[in-house]
């Protein structure tokens, strides 16, 4: 990219040299004209390349960031997935306890109630 504008400006200065030396000026100036107008079409060539190379990077740069996105955006889903099996797990195991809790202090009111109308009987006798 710097050779070819280099290489323009190098055409333009030898042009400019040689109207110095003797040669038409008019045919001195076309040349310089000539060369300029190459080192221009050179410059505005290199800057699209430039924009186009720019683009393509931008345009990976987009593609690499969603696809990161999407990862982290499975992993979070798997993360919620397992969370969730947890609760659930959790729970379940939490109200077979509760359960057994229940059913446990149901028979110690039963056994007291038993207990309690067996000493009212015995009182009713005496």
């Amino acid at each position: 990219m710097q050779r070819r504008a280099f290489a323009m400006i190098t055409a333009l200065a030898a042009a400019a040299a040689l109207a110095a030396c003797g040669q038409s000026s008019d045919k001195a100036a076309a040349e310089a004209k000539a060369a300029a107008e190459r080192a221009a079409a050179a410059t505005r060539e290199a800057a699209d390349k430039a924009a186009d190379a720019a683009r393509a990077a931008a345009s990976d740069a987009a593609a690499k960031a969603g696809e990161a996105t999407k990862e982290a955006a499975g992993r979070a889903a798997e993360a919620t997935k397992e969370a969730a099996g947890k609760a659930a797990e959790a729970t379940k195991e939490a109200a077979g306890k509760a359960a057994e809790a229940t059913k446990e202090a149901t028979n110690k009111a039963v056994a007291a109630t038993k207990q309690a109308a067996d000493k009212a009987k015995e009182a009713v006798k005496k």
